[in-house]
């Protein structure tokens, strides 16, 4: 099988897969093979933080050209797959000549599949390609071609709690991906003082109290398989239930908006979290750190892509409040306003490359000390170069 990841998180997907029992794993650009049975690709669906998609390969070739492509996919049987009154779609990656354009490659496979059925049946399945029963994947890496049956559907990102967002909301998949990097386990107090629509809080949570991501999710494409098997997935989901505990430090937002606040509150319910985390109304650059004892925090503040602040300022903003009002805090922010991480002040002890969307951002680390606020040097192993 095969995992799909963002940038910079295939060593994370790597360990939790590893750590779900995988066999035979190997990483590569955005995406982790690995091997396993039907139960475990049940329960890499529904456990895995870091994953986007769970693809099964079921047939591999090399192909020279489209009328090749598409003589092996007609001679292909589909049927053993799908049923002819399901729909389908297809998602298509090709690199290398002749294989250039992914439409015209998922147009091609459409076309082998449909003609196939044609033959066999004299009807066709539809094509869906918002919502189809079966979703196919396939890969064209310099003729070398791998056909894939995607197992989870729509995106693992997509949680089922996030109903409400802010203007610029941070997936779920990069901000639990970012809390992993971060070392973050539950084990202090927890603070996001920019929390927009709660993503970071949920995922600190779901993190800190071993719960499964898509624990709430109501279809994963496997159960459109001829070999579904609902016994088994509940007896998996029932076993993964079984291992949640409640975490045991507070998890608290701030933010300045009203409007922020108000779809934080709704999607922490959404997600069933509301006794864990609690959100306010509070601008960070007046708000201080109450205890000695340690805070972790984490935030994903304004890059200035949408807004007309002057963003320079509000990251030298950030810098001061976390050096006076903030000490005895690990302290995380993503951004790519690389000019703007500068006018924070304090010196990084680490910076990881990362992609928001299309925005290539540094999750940069800003240990204050207790009494000195010393800040470390920078880990020159850990600078993205």
């Amino acid at each position: 099988m095969a995992a799909k990841t963002l940038y910079g998180l295939e060593s994370l997907l790597a360990e939790e897969l590893q750590q779900l029992g995988a066999q035979q794993l190997k990483k590569g650009n955005r995406i982790v093979h690995f091997v396993g049975d039907k139960g475990f690709l049940y329960k890499a669906n529904l456990s895995l933080r870091t994953a986007l998609k769970i693809l099964k390969p079921i047939h591999e070739c090399r192909v020279r050209d489209e009328n090749e492509l598409y003589r092996q996919f007609e001679a292909f049987p589909w049927e053993d797959h799908m049923h002819v009154d399901q729909t389908f779609a297809f998602d298509a990656v090709a690199f290398g000549a002749p294989f250039t354009n992914s439409m015209f490659v998922a147009q091609k496979m459409k076309d082998a599949l449909v003609d196939r059925f044609r033959k066999k049946v004299h009807r066709r399945p539809s094509v869906d390609r918002q919502f189809p029963q079966l979703r196919f994947h396939i890969h064209i890496d310099h003729g070398r071609c791998t056909l894939s049956l995607d197992s989870s559907g729509a995106s693992l990102h997509q949680r089922g709690y996030r109903s409400l967002t802010n203007i610029a909301p941070i997936n779920e998949v990069l901000a639990a991906g970012m809390l992993l990097l971060s070392g973050w386990k539950g084990q202090s107090e927890f603070l996001d003082p920019m929390c927009g629509s709660g993503t970071l809080l949920i995922e600190a949570a779901m993190i800190a109290g071993n719960i499964p991501p898509q624990l709430q999710r109501k279809h994963f494409a496997f159960e459109q398989w001829p070999d579904w098997d609902p016994q088994l997935f509940d007896t998996i989901r029932f076993a993964q239930q079984d291992k949640i505990t409640a975490p045991q430090f507070p998890i608290r937002g701030f933010d300045k908006a009203p409007s922020a606040i108000r779809k934080s509150k709704d999607n922490i319910l959404q997600a069933k979290l509301d006794d864990y985390i609690s959100v306010e109304r509070n601008n960070f650059f007046f708000s201080e750190k109450k205890e000695d004892s340690p805070l972790f925090l984490i935030t994903n503040p304004p890059y200035g892509e949408r807004l007309e602040a002057d963003i320079t300022t509000m990251y030298a903003q950030i810098g001061d409040t976390l050096k006076k009002q903030y000490t005895a805090t690990d302290a995380w922010l993503i951004s790519s306003n690389m000019e703007a991480l500068k006018s924070i002040g304090l010196r990084p002890s680490r910076k990881i490359k990362l992609f928001n969307g299309k925005l290539e951002c540094r999750l940069m680390y800003f240990p204050v000390y207790q009494g000195t606020k010393k800040i470390h040097k920078i880990n020159a192993e850990d600078d993205a170069r």
